[in-house]
């Protein structure tokens, strides 16, 4: 059964940091690119962060870009995501992807909800 588990979500206040985590089962881990979504309130799902397979490459959405780290450890079939100097607008439902190309095929998490608020 394949499977991406999110967790680490959470309340923080502005400034503060988080660190999102996305366990992986069920499906060769190190076949798939890894990606963090976000979906706020009334709005569509914005893709936040890429890490390659191996990890040698990483994207990032210029909102987030020098606040946010995506890196994976394949020996643990975990990706992360560090979020520092969160702001309101950070406010979410943070989902990870598992994404193959060829053949095409993903798996998503069930999210994880993270609220930046005083």
């Amino acid at each position: 059964q394949e499977q991406l588990v999110e967790s680490g979500g959470g309340l923080v206040q502005p400034g503060g940091s988080l660190r999102l985590s996305c366990a992986a089962s069920g499906f060769t881990f190190t076949r798939y690119a890894m990606k963090w979504y976000r979906q706020a309130p009334g709005k569509g799902r914005e893709l936040v962060a890429s890490v390659s397979s191996i990890g040698d490459s990483t994207t990032y959405a210029e909102s987030v870009k020098g606040r946010f780290t995506i890196s994976r450890d394949n020996a643990k079939s975990t990706v992360y995501l560090q979020m520092n100097n969160l702001k309101p607008e950070d406010t979410a439902v943070y989902y990870c992807l598992a994404r193959q190309l060829n053949p095409r095929n993903d798996y998503w998490g069930q999210g994880t909800q993270v609220t930046v608020s005083s």
